[in-house]
């Protein structure tokens, strides 16, 4: 019997809608169907990954994974199943992927596992009471099974689809390798293929990340339903062969020890499958004589021995239901450009030269658009201001607030607002979802999804917006590692720095060997934030939108959503702290600050003394730093003060020591006090480190 379309699961799967409303950019408002009760925590949607080896079930988890899945062997087995949590919209899904599976029919010994966790999961049936060892898996049987299947060999494929309809569970069919496919000049008929096999079927590349979403849409609102495919019945001689036997098992005490549906158990029975067959005998004993005698009957009216006929009819069956859905020729005639540019971003060599030209054009922003409007806007602002050096404590105080709205300017009008604009385009466009997908396996290593690709990239003009993207797109850990990671990116005040001093003093091998050392320090320190949070987010489905114009209405819109928080953090911090350290100056204790800084700049450092305040000051502004490091020098020209070894120390210190005030005020509000407070003390910790272990290193080099 097929279940009612309409009948919704009982329990944690009934589900009632209700309308929200939402609204793009400010431009559009419409309506979303929120179904409730949400499948999160104790309601949380289970799916199993099943399919054939080479079918691709195993990169299509790998592309939705948390950053850190679990992993184990199924019950005396040693077939290893991966399973993690994964965000499919506001819904939650424990998803499984399981060994690779050829047949519920023919099955190999560690096969078996696998069918009993599609059973029964952890609640072991009656019949398997007297087994040794526990459960068959540490987790409860699934919801629903996804069936990966390769398009370009569906045949063989359709035969297990066939038999994992008798399971009584939901089905969703994805049909991957779908643009393989079509370079055979091929087209499936998904309705055809959908009516004839009674479940959904959704067209898929796990590879380029397309189709996904629509495919856990899919498997949540068929777990919602409760749609199950219809158990399609043996052709009308096995059946009626079969009769006799069916009647004899459709006993209560059969059907209770087994819990499995009854058209399955009469199958594999038929089939003379092992595990059927000793359980029965343990627990059915004398009734294993009659039924034996059954199936040998049954076999005697057909043209071939029994298991063979029934392999042999659904053979025919998935070879019936391949032609009827097979169509020569593509869906649309031609690929467009749409097409070789998915081929290009969503290639997952190629994607990642794609990814690195728009990280270049990020940087071409960071260097060349913004340091022009750097220096049209907050460099003559510092010019026409520089002669005002007021000696009254009130005129301090005014040129203090001064140089704190300066600072400010400096961050916002050059850096923050033209990144912002470029990033939110490039999502509008659709590509940073692209890029997004395909450093995805990278940025797991340093325990993150490659969705902070994007706040990574906006980290390059300032850390403040980037923290607050974060903020924004993620939770938990991983919002806490993308966050302190993301304080070691070189803004552009550092890279101004680096480009400045180590372009000048060090060469062209220099400006790289720092950028490179931040890079090793990224991916050394995410795996050591990554180990010491042990509790792991949820893994994400990445939607592939389609590719579109920019709506700039919407792009200015979000850009001043992204950074009106900013602006209201960091302006009373960055010009309170200009306050404090212009009134410490004011009043004489520049040379106390100097003295108490020593254990720091001279013994640890091995700078001159005078560095003390201008250090300080970086927390401020890191070009303000350099600045006072050229005052308190006496020179511009610091290469005739300090040896090579104190450059690179001195720069190696700055690039990553405390992160300014900014910074700090934006972790302040989005992690909390304790979180906030551990960034910064873990910056100092890298810094003096670093910074130590280079000046040995250069004076051994040196000597």
């Amino acid at each position: 019997m097929r279940r009612d379309p309409w009948e919704t699961i009982p329990g944690h799967m009934a589900a009632k809608h209700d309308q929200i409303k939402t609204s793009r950019g400010g431009v559009s408002e419409h309506s979303i169907t929120l179904h409730t009760p949400l499948l999160r925590g104790a309601r949380r949607l289970r799916i199993a990954l099943v399919g054939l080896p080479g079918a691709g079930k195993t990169t299509l988890f790998n592309a939705v994974s948390s950053t850190a899945p679990q992993t184990g062997e199924l019950t005396d087995t040693h077939r290893i199943y991966r399973a993690c949590t994964v965000q499919v919209g506001l819904d939650e899904a424990s998803v499984v992927d399981l060994p690779s599976l050829g047949s519920l029919h023919h099955l190999q010994d560690d096969d078996l596992s696998t069918l009993k966790y599609l059973l029964w999961g952890n609640d072991r049936p009656p019949v398997t009471a007297h087994e040794p060892g526990a459960a068959p898996a540490p987790f409860e049987p699934p919801d629903l099974i996804v069936q990966v299947v390769d398009a370009t060999n569906l045949q063989s494929h359709l035969e297990l689809s066939l038999e994992l309809s008798q399971l009584g569970r939901p089905v969703v069919l994805a049909l991957n390798h779908m643009d393989a496919l079509h370079r055979k000049g091929l087209h499936i008929n998904l309705r055809t293929l959908s009516s004839q096999l009674g479940m959904p079927v959704v067209p898929i590349s796990a590879l380029m990340g397309q189709g996904i979403s629509e495919l856990f849409k899919t498997a949540v609102a068929t777990a919602r339903q409760g749609v199950c495919p219809l158990p399609q019945a043996p052709s009308p001689h096995i059946a009626s062969s079969l009769e006799p036997l069916n009647n004899a098992l459709k006993q209560p005490g059969i059907d209770a020890a087994f819990r499995m549906p009854h058209q399955l158990l009469l199958m594999l029975f038929g089939s003379g499958h092992g595990y059927i067959e000793r359980e029965l005998q343990e627990h059915f004993a004398l009734l294993m004589p009659s039924l034996n005698a059954l199936r040998t009957t049954a076999g005697l009216s057909l043209p071939r021995p029994l298991a063979e006929e029934i392999h042999a009819d659904r053979h025919h069956r998935a070879a019936t239901i391949f032609e009827a859905a097979l169509r020569p020729g593509p869906l649309a005639p031609g690929r467009g450009w749409r097409f070789w540019l998915d081929a290009f971003m969503l290639h997952r060599q190629w994607g990642l030269l794609a990814s690195l030209v728009v990280f270049a054009g990020v940087l071409f922003v960071v260097f060349e658009v913004s340091g022009w409007i750097d220096a049209q806007t907050t460099q003559r602002l510092i010019e026409a201001t520089s002669h005002w050096q007021p000696q009254s404590t009130a005129g301090v105080v005014a040129r203090a607030i001064v140089d704190g709205l300066i600072g400010l300017i400096g961050i916002v009008v050059p850096y923050m607002l033209p990144l912002l604009l470029l990033l939110i385009a490039l999502e509008e466009m659709g590509l940073m979802h692209r890029i997004a997908f395909v450093v995805d396996r990278g940025f797991h290593k340093i325990g993150l999804h490659g969705g902070v690709a994007v706040p990574f990239l906006l980290g390059l003009g300032c850390n403040v917006p980037a923290i607050s993207a974060v903020a924004r797109t993620s939770s938990g850990r991983e919002r806490l590692i993308a966050s302190v990671l993301i304080t070691f990116v070189p803004c552009s005040a550092r890279s101004a720095i680096i480009l400045a001093v180590a372009g000048k003093y060090l060469g062209v091998m220099g400006v790289i060997g720092i950028y490179a050392l931040t890079l090793l320090l990224i991916a050394v320190m995410g795996m050591l934030l990554a180990r010491r949070q042990q509790e792991v987010g949820p893994g994400q489905v990445q939607e592939i939108p389609p590719y579109s114009l920019p709506n700039w209405r919407a792009m200015l819109h979000e850009t001043w959503v992204r950074s009106s928080d900013v602006l209201t953090i960091v302006t009373p911090l960055l010009v309170g702290g200009s306050v404090v350290l212009a009134l410490l100056g004011h009043f004489g204790f520049d040379g106390v600050i100097n003295t108490l800084l020593t254990p720091l700049t001279s013994w640890w450092l091995g700078l001159p003394l005078v560095l003390g305040l201008p250090l300080l000051f970086g927390v401020l502004r890191k070009e303000l730093s350099l600045l006072m490091i050229f005052q308190a020098l006496g020179t511009q020209e610091i290469n005739t003060m300090l040896g090579t070894a104190q450059i690179v120390t001195l720069l190696v210190f700055i690039t990553f020591y405390v992160p300014c005030v900014s910074t700090f005020a934006i972790m302040h509000r989005t992690l909390g006090r304790a979180q906030a407070w551990f960034s910064v003390m873990l910056s100092v910790g890298v810094a003096l480190g670093l910074s130590g272990l280079v000046r040995l290193v250069m004076g051994l080099v040196i000597m």
